[in-house]
């Protein structure tokens, strides 16, 4: 067993939630690139990996592709660092299916998100139903990922509570983008991991006594978000808030604005390999390439 994996040890760290490379010419997954960001990412001080995450375009990929994504990225995730891989799917069948290949395939934790074409029609009580069964099933535990902007659900608080006595349930992602929300998860679930998913509070969640973040802008500024928590550490605010307010605008300007094609960009402009998105999104207007060259040069 992992010591990423070792039993009542928490989920903890900063995250990048790996984005997917794509080959230029044919449109299939470049696994050599992944491994090879991958193998960056970690040197510059992050504390694990999520692959097929949104900004892994998970929802464009296939089961076989994340099977794939996950065996390759766990080759170079040493055992002491953590691969999150995400398994969120439109029935509970599907997330098993997927959470069950994750785990073979070496993934320490899964996070799933609640389904997204039917949310009109999800309750409280089919989303607890949801999780429950996907616990139950998944070989490795599972946190949940509260994302409303692309599922058009919003994970309430107390739902955290209703889930909080299953054994395999060990934490939750806010991307809400919300600092009241994710101080009520904290509160809420004391005893698991709650991850932030937005860059633009990382620092926030730190000082809400959060375990860490899963946040895009990493994937292309890991060093600087590595030392907004050294600083926060170091007990030095002003320095602290200083870098935070670095990572927030290229957060902001980047994922936040321009989303996984942004944030593939960005990773070409230092020296990581972005590459396309696949179809249906839209590559970047040339300009805004421009713009997210010049904010990371600035």
């Amino acid at each position: 067993m992992s010591q990423a994996a070792t039993p009542g040890r928490r989920v903890a760290g900063i995250f990048a939630p790996v984005t997917t490379p794509f080959d230029p010419a044919t449109g299939e997954i470049a696994l050599d690139r992944a491994t090879a960001n991958a193998r960056q990412l970690l040197a510059d001080g992050l504390d694990g990996l999520l692959a097929a995450g949104s900004t892994g375009e998970a929802v464009l990929l296939d089961a076989e592709e994340q099977r794939r994504l996950v065996a390759a990225l766990r080759s170079v995730v040493p055992r002491d660092r953590w691969l999150l891989a995400g398994t969120g799917a439109e029935s509970t069948r599907a997330t098993i299916a997927l959470s069950r290949a994750a785990g073979a395939e070496g993934a320490d934790a899964v996070l799933v998100r609640p389904p997204a074409y039917f949310s009109a029609g999800h309750s409280a009580n089919s989303l607890v139903a949801h999780y429950r069964a996907i616990a139950d099933a998944s070989p490795v535990p599972v946190l949940v990922y509260n994302i409303p902007k692309y599922t058009h659900t919003a994970i309430a608080p107390d739902l955290l509570g209703r889930l909080a006595g299953h054994a395999n349930i060990v934490g939750v992602k806010d991307s809400s983008g919300d600092p009241k929300n994710l101080v009520a998860y904290r509160q809420m679930v004391p005893a698991w991991s709650v991850l932030v998913g937005s860059g633009s509070l990382l620092l926030t969640a730190y000082e809400s006594g959060c375990e860490g973040g899963i946040i895009g802008v990493s994937c292309y500024a890991a060093r600087l978000a590595v030392e907004v928590r050294a600083a926060f550490r170091a007990g030095d605010r002003p320095r602290a808030a200083e870098l935070q307010a670095r990572l927030t605008t290229l957060d902001k300007e980047i994922v936040g604005r321009l989303g996984p094609a942004g944030i593939k960009a960005a990773m070409d402009a230092v020296g990581l390999y972005g590459g396309p998105v696949r179809e249906p999104l839209a590559p970047l207007a040339a300009a805004d390439r421009e713009r997210v060259g010049q904010l990371l040069a600035a």
